[in-house]
């Protein structure tokens, strides 16, 4: 049996879960932060089968694409000035950690 963390954007989240869900993975959510942007993720918490995992991993990877976005950024200057200018980001797209389970209990 396997875990598979999954990292996604929050915009790609509600694909993603009903993806997973049609395809009977059971689906855990937790809102969480991080990253370059400190912009809201969402991380799915998946057990199953080991050899489901390529097909688990294949329609998260489906559902949540990378896209390139234009956003705000700012630069300090020496005297106490800041400057604001926009930078082309990469955002979207799926952090996916897959961790052995050594025993798993449904209570």
């Amino acid at each position: 049996m396997k875990l598979i963390l999954a990292i996604v954007s929050n915009d790609d989240a509600s694909a993603v879960s009903a993806a997973l869900t049609k395809e009977n993975f059971s689906v855990t959510r937790l809102a969480t932060t991080g990253g370059f942007l400190r912009a809201g993720n969402t991380t799915m918490i998946v057990g199953t089968e080991d050899d489901l995992v390529d097909h688990c991993i294949e329609i998260i990877g489906g559902e949540s694409q990378r896209r390139t976005e234009i956003v705000p950024s700012t630069a300090s200057y020496d005297i106490g000035r800041y400057a604001s200018f926009p930078v082309e980001v990469q955002v979207g797209g799926a952090t996916i950690f897959v961790l052995d389970v050594e025993q798993f209990r449904k209570l």
